[in-house]
Parts: structure tokens; C-alpha cells; sequence
């Protein structure tokens, strides 16, 4: 696609990266009047909507639809032959995608955002400013915006780069347009895109083994909960190995370290889910004197990095690696730009697990809590306090916590393990941002039943 290759213009905002940020950033410079260019090498959308966020949550809806029906009978529902076909459930992914694509090549176009299909790097420009090199020349902009995002990494692991040529270790990358489940899947990370993709995978028939190096499934998820999704994995027919380091990936096989014992896991597929790297590489930064390392590119809660004129969003700069995120960092980056004072503020940021059941998060947990020395209270109620839930939740055994300011008796913190948590977090996130005590949650009215009313449950 290409809406303007440039052609030597001079531009208000060069963006580089057509991922969340960079694409919301485009927007909203172009609607604020900004001469505006979107460099992107890969795909429009980046990461997010073609092999990340949008098609696994695609899969793992139709996952969902599939293990309420197996499970029907608890609610007075049976269902007969039931099962799920992994070549549609891809299908429907892409064009999931596709939709989402149109839509926003559209959305570009309408607002007057110029794109350019190509690769980009910073070079020095006039005066010694910088500039940007796409399209076979040097494109200047007043400010430039870095949203080149991040890769799966490929730890090096004896065996691993061999059998991912081989096509037998895969990323979130592959996997999602494998053509059909393997028969057994071993799971490298337990982090967020680890879970959701064995739970899909288990859910579409695969035997599922999940490896660890912490003794805690989802990474930064507060103890407790991550204590009661592991059991409900489990009990969906997903195997765990924690407190385990791989050392070498073989042809059928994982070999891994184990309490001091070295022991292998047969396996038709790997999937390498250890986390993501930021990709700063091939970028100029160097060049244009811009601040980074391995982790990102350095920046302030401005979005500012320490070069004059640009910045850098989004998982390129290392800060949370969630799409969300980066749709904030890209409105308080052309603010900036545009002369609003604004900064992201990274402490009410939820994140979610879209697992079944789901988990989310925002604000402190004990753990981190206990770090920082807060004095606090943690509140836990049962999610069966919430008659929605009880009602659409045979035997469920989700709960609400929420971590208080032992002192202020303001909401710090709130956790959820239930379906439709990722649906409530934001508010949570609105009461942690306002600074809301306990004392203020009777003024505000939930519907009823709902989920989000365990909240009102838990504290009043």
C-alpha cells in the first residue's frame, strides 16, 4: 500500500513503525494538522494485529466457545459431537485481520496520513539535525516518533536456531498459521502469550506442556492468583514443569535442568515463548546519537528520548510491552509535540492473561507492595460474592483482591481471576488513578448482577 512515497517533502512527524503506537500517533498527528508520514517494512498493523494480539484472541474465543460447550451438561446443555475445527478456526483469523486491516488502511487515508511501505533509519540531516532515510532518500521532519516494536526472542539454547530452520521449534509467529494442532506441544515460558497459546492449543487437542524457569506461572501476576489459574490449567489437561531451564532443543525433543536432574520431554512441536526483544537495530540510533540498549531505547515519561526532536514509543522502548501502553504513549507523545503538557503515567496500566479463565491486573500487587515498603491491606473476596458469576460459572473459583494504603485507604491495587475481568480492569485502573478510599466506593452505583460489582462487594 501506498498512500505517498514522500518524495522529498519536509514533514511535521516521521513515524516510524505502523504497529499500535506508531499507527495512533499518525492519527492523531494528522488530525491535530500535522504533516504527517507512516514508515512501516513489514505489515500495517505490526505485531498486535497480525500475529499478536488480535488473531490469538481470536483463536481463544473460539477456544472458549468450544469448552462451554463440552462443559453444557453442568448447565442443563448437551451437546453431541462437538468439536473443533483448528483449519476454520484460522480462517476466520485471517479474515479477522483482514477486516481489521482494511479498516485501518481506510482510516488513514481518510484522515491524510501518508505511508510508506519501506524500510527507515536515522540519518543526519540538514544542519545537523536528523533526518530519515526511506524510499531511496533522506526524508526531513521537524520531530520524528520511533515505534519499531519488538521480536520474539530466540534464546541461545543449543539446538534452537537449528530446529526453528527445521520448522520444529516455532514463535507466536508460526504457530498461529500452523495447519493443524500438533499432537503434542512443549510450551518454553509461562508468561502471557505462552499461556494463552497452550491453553488454545490444549483446547484444540494438542497435549500440552508448559516450561517454566520461575517458580510461578505469568510472570509479574500477583502470587495468589497465579497460584489459582496454574490449578485451573491443570485441571483442563495442561502439564507444568516450573523451576526448569532448557539446555538443548533437539530433533522430537526438549532436554531441560530440573532440581539438579537433566530430563527430557518428547514433543512433535516447541514453541519459544521466553519474551521480546526491542528492535533497535538497524535504526541509526547510534548515528543520530540516540541513547539505548538491549533493552530499548531509553526515553522519559515524556516519551522523549535524550536526542532533541525524537522519540520513541511502544515496545521499542522497553517500558511495558502492551499495545495499550503504547496507544498512551502515542497521545502523550503528540501532545508533546503539539504543546500540551501531558506524561504517561505507567502505574495504573492494567494487563490481562486472556486465558479461560481470564486474569487481570493493575496498580500494586504484595508483591511489588512489599518492595516499595508500602504499609498495605490486601482485601480478598470470593468472585462467587457476584451473582452474574456464580450464575455463569459452575464451580468456578475466581477472586477479587485489592491492595490499599493501609494509612490514606486508597485503592492501590486490584487483581482478577474470572471471564470478564478484562473487561472491568479499566475501572479499577479509573479508581487507582483518582485516588479513590474505600469510603468513596458506596457513591458509586454498579449494575446489577454484573461481575464488576465484586468490587463494591470486597470493600464496603
Amino acid at each position: 500500500m501506498e498512500i505517498d512515497g514522500g518524495g522529498g517533502i519536509n514533514y511535521d512527524v516521521i513515524i516510524i513503525g505502523a504497529g499500535p503506537g506508531g499507527y495512533s500517533a499518525a492519527l492523531k498527528a494528522a488530525k491535530n494538522g500535522l504533516k504527517t508520514l507512516l514508515i512501516e517494512k513489514a505489515k500495517l498493523g505490526g505485531v498486535c494485529l497480525n500475529e499478536g494480539c488480535i488473531p490469538t484472541k481470536t483463536l481463544l474465543y473460539s477456544a472458549k466457545i468450544f469448552d462451554n460447550a463440552k462443559n453444557g451438561a453442568k448447565y442443563g446443555v448437551t451437546v453431541e459431537n462437538i468439536a473443533l475445527d483448528h483449519g476454520k478456526v484460522v480462517k476466520r483469523k485471517d479474515k479477522t485481520v483482514k477486516i481489521l486491516a482494511a479498516g485501518l488502511k481506510s482510516s488513514l487515508q481518510n484522515n491524510g496520513v501518508n505511508y510508506l511501505n519501506d524500510e527507515a533509519r536515522l540519518v543526519k540531516g540538514e544542519a545537523g539535525n536528523a533526518g530519515v532515510l526511506a524510499g531511496g532518500e533522506v526524508l526531513a521532519a521537524k520531530h520524528i516518533i520511533i515505534a519499531s516494536g519488538s521480536s520474539a526472542i530466540m534464546p541461545p539454547i543449543e539446538g534452537a536456531a537449528e530446529m526453528y530452520s527445521a520448522g520444529m521449534v516455532l514463535t507466536n509467529r508460526e504457530i498461529l498459521d500452523i495447519g493443524e494442532p500438533p499432537k503434542s506441544l512443549a510450551v518454553i515460558g509461562g508468561g502471557v502469550v505462552g499461556l494463552e497459546l497452550a491453553s488454545y492449543f490444549n483446547s484444540a487437542g494438542s497435549v500440552v506442556t508448559v516450561i517454566e524457569m520461575l517458580p510461578q506461572i505469568g510472570g509479574g501476576l500477583d502470587g495468589e492468583l497465579a497460584e489459582i489459574l496454574l490449578k485451573d490449567l491443570q485441571k483442563k489437561g495442561i502439564s507444568f514443569i516450573l523451576n526448569a531451564r532448557v539446555v538443548r532443543i533437539a530433533e522430537g525433543s526438549v532436554i531441560y535442568e530440573q532440581a539438579g536432574e537433566t530430563r527430557e520431554l518428547c514433543c512433535e512441536k516447541a514453541l519459544m515463548s521466553v519474551g521480546r526483544s526491542a528492535n533497535v537495530s538497524g535504526l541509526g540510533l547510534a548515528e543520530a546519537g540516540v541513547e539505548f540498549s538491549s533493552k530499548g531505547i531509553v526515553t522519559n515519561e515524556f516519551c522523549e528520548t535524550n536526542a532533541a526532536g525524537i522519540y520513541a514509543i511502544g515496545d521499542v522502548n522497553g517500558r511495558l510491552m502492551l499495545a495499550h501502553a503504547a496507544y498512551r504513549e502515542a497521545d502523550v507523545c503528540v501532545n508533546r509535540i503539539l504543546g500540551i503538557d501531558d506524561a504517561v503515567d505507567y502505574t495504573n496500566i492494567p494487563a490481562v492473561i486472556y486465558t479461560n479463565p481470564e486474569t487481570a491486573a493493575v496498580g500494586e500487587t504484595e508483591e511489588s507492595a512489599k518492595e516499595k515498603g508500602c504499609d498495605y491491606e490486601a482485601v480478598k473476596v470470593s468472585m462467587r460474592y457476584s451473582g452474574r458469576y456464580l450464575a455463569e460459572n459452575e464451580g468456578g473459583d475466581g477472586i477479587c483482591k485489592i491492595i490499599l494504603d493501609r494509612n490514606s485507604r486508597e485503592i492501590i491495587g486490584v487483581h482478577m481471576i474470572a471471564n470478564y475481568s478484562s473487561e472491568i480492569i479499566y475501572g479499577a485502573g479509573i479508581l487507582i488513578r483518582n485516588k479513590t478510599k474505600v469510603g468513596d466506593i458506596e457513591k458509586i452505583v454498579f449494575p446489577h448482577p454484573s461481575v464488576g460489582e465484586i468490587i463494591r462487594e470486597a470493600l464496603i
